[in-house]
């Protein structure tokens, strides 16, 4: 697979995310459903602790990926849904320093939403991955 960072303007970089992306030579394609702070028995975990939500939702997206054989270093589209812009943003390096450690600039579209599935989750994740 071969990545093609697309950017016209730079200040996306800065923030760790490309404007685009080309994807090309692609063998597998996973689409993965939003990921929260959900224990690995189904019950919501953090309440309250956005950094923690926001640790545990990439621990389980990251284990989504690893069951496809993937990381994410081969995420090419992030969607992020928060409950709390400002309170994500506080807590935004959590995410910013996993995706770095992982070379990866997927991508990216921040929403705030009036509440996910359950009203205790204050984030969720959504990727697409390529390998």
């Amino acid at each position: 697979m071969e990545r093609t960072a697309v950017n016209p303007w730079t200040w996306s970089v800065e923030m760790g995310f490309n404007q685009g992306e080309i994807v090309s030579g692609q063998t597998r394609t996973l689409y993965c459903s939003g990921q929260t702070a959900m224990s690995g028995d189904g019950k919501p975990e953090h309440a309250g602790d956005m950094a923690a939500q926001l640790a545990l939702s990439l621990d389980n997206l990251e284990a989504v990926l690893g069951e496809a054989a993937m990381s994410l270093a081969n995420l090419v589209r992030l969607n992020i849904y928060t409950t709390d812009v400002d309170l994500l943003f506080q807590h935004y390096g959590v995410l910013a320093s996993r995706l770095g450690a992982a070379r990866v600039a997927p991508t990216t579209t921040m929403l705030g939403v009036t509440r996910l599935a359950i009203p205790t989750l204050m984030v969720e994740l959504e990727g697409t991955a390529v390998a």
